[in-house]
């Protein structure tokens, strides 16, 4: 017999997996803590106007798969009308059929919208106007929409000279600890890259934010320290960094002072100094945090803006990124050992792109547990290329194989949309349907308390208990 498509055991292959969903993941809350949705939208409360403005404006996933349809830039990214880019939209579609963009279309329109029919070029027009009324109405607000999917925590991702006056803005209006929890990330990344054109830029930025002369490196890790400290005051705890590598270098203070006044005389620094500076500057950004007890992130692999055209045209991060080949393990080794020798590693979270280094992650985090706390080094969940059901199986799997699965703190969105939080849903369905296959092949025992717990465990519970955000 033929399943419906998207019905209520949607990814669930037996009776295990569907009670595993249903009477245990289904309805705990949702910590997203990796996520570029925006602060400003969120302590406003913003109503969007259109289906276009609130799903399709700043998805580059969406964008990258119109492009591959054929569908002119105009239609993209440029000035058509909003109506005439979600018919471009709903064109593309039917084509996206393997891709988890026809999954994750099909679940928004039915979990916020309560729209079941498939979106299609003959659908279109009537499906924007009934999501165009909805989002006219109060429940439809950015908050009532985080709200509807029980989201309890979101941490934005912010620089270090950001004002964080909407993060500010919304901590003073929250009245309950019931609200929903907004909180900055820490993400240094445009001073880690010395060689970039815009570097000397951002350390400006930094002087007006601190308020000081940042003439050497010393001045630049007490400005970044400062902006640490702030970052906290606001409920802070995690870091993230966004690279193609770690590098396996040494480095000196002295070494770190030079290359970082070569920048400041606008000389040109190797790519050895570029690599010498980014560890050293990582290695005492890493020591700060462990000593807050904040969460480091690393999410490396990916080479971005591959397309010059579009981003001249464009600019960055429209949907040209890629997977890209670089090495890693000779570098994350050596950086999160040079941090263990100092008792100074903070918690860790490592996020691969490159899917051929799922191993390499999957054992390079088990290096460095030191039993201090469950899981302090996570291997983080499918990321990006491979956020997806074939990159979560095997994400999870090569997890079991080498981890602890069990003490996995899940899924996060990563996303820039208020409608992507089903995907949260959809790594709980994927998950309960592995666990619920080994079930029924006789690979793990029917012990459906254990497994229901395991289950809670990894969508909600040991990321509460890792993050214990207040």
């Amino acid at each position: 017999m033929i399943k419906p498509f998207l019905d209520k055991n949607f990814l669930l292959q037996n009776k295990t997996a569907e009670r595993l969903y249903h009477d245990y993941a289904a309805s705990l809350p949702i910590i997203d803590y990796h996520n570029h949705l925006s602060p400003e939208d969120i302590a406003t409360d913003k109503n969007f106007l259109t289906l276009t403005d609130i799903w399709l404006n700043g998805d580059h996933y969406k964008w990258r798969a119109m492009r591959a349809n054929g569908i002119d830039e105009t239609f993209i990214t440029g000035d058509a009308s909003d109506q005439e880019k979600f018919l471009k939209w709903a064109e593309t579609v039917p084509y996206t059929m393997r891709n988890p963009l026809y999954h994750w279309t099909h679940l928004e329109l039915q979990r916020y919208f309560d729209i079941h029919e498939l979106l299609t070029p003959q659908t279109a027009s009537n499906i924007y106007e009934r999501a165009n009324a909805q989002l006219q109405t109060q429940a439809f607000s950015v908050k009532n929409l985080l709200k509807k999917m029980k989201v309890e925590v979101v941490c934005t991702t912010d620089y270090p000279t950001d004002t964080l006056a909407y993060h500010q803005a919304y901590k003073d209006q929250r009245t309950s600890d019931s609200e929903l929890n907004m909180l900055p990330t820490f993400r240094p990344d445009n001073f880690l890259v010395i060689n970039k054109p815009d570097f000397l830029s951002w350390v400006e930025k930094l002087e007006e934010a601190t308020d000081s002369s940042i003439r050497k490196f010393d001045d630049l890790l007490a400005g970044l320290e400062n902006r640490i400290d702030f970052f906290q005051s606001l409920g802070c705890q995690l870091a993230d960094h966004g690279l193609s590598q770690l590098f396996a270098v040494s480095f000196t203070s002295n070494e770190l002072n030079q290359i970082f006044t070569k920048v400041i005389q606008k000389q040109s620094v190797s790519p050895q100094e570029a690599a010498v500076f980014q560890t050293g500057l990582l290695h005492q950004l890493a020591k700060i945090y462990h000593q807050r007890g904040w969460t480091m992130q690393f999410h490396l692999g990916p080479i971005r803006n591959n397309n010059e055209r579009l981003m001249q045209s464009v600019g960055a991060d429209v949907g040209c990124d890629s997977i890209g080949d670089f090495p890693q393990a000779e570098g994350l080794s050596a950086f999160l050992d040079s941090l263990d020798k100092e008792n100074k590693l903070p918690k860790t979270i490592l996020y691969n792109l490159n899917p051929r280094d799922n191993e390499l992650f999957a054992t390079m985090m088990g290096n460095f547990n030191d039993g201090s706390l469950p899981g302090k080094i996570q291997w983080g969940s499918a990321w990006w290329f491979l956020d997806q059901k074939d990159g979560m199986e095997k994400q999870l799997n090569t997890l079991s194989n080498m981890g602890l699965l069990s003490r996995f703190i899940g899924m996060l969105t990563d996303s820039r949309s208020f409608l992507s939080f089903p995907r949260h849903e959809y790594f709980r369905r994927i998950l309960c349907n592995l666990i619920g296959q080994d079930v029924h092949h006789g690979e793990l025992p029917n012990d459906e308390a254990w497994l229901g717990k395991m289950v809670q465990d990894i969508c909600y519970h040991n990321a509460r208990g890792y993050f214990r955000f207040s």
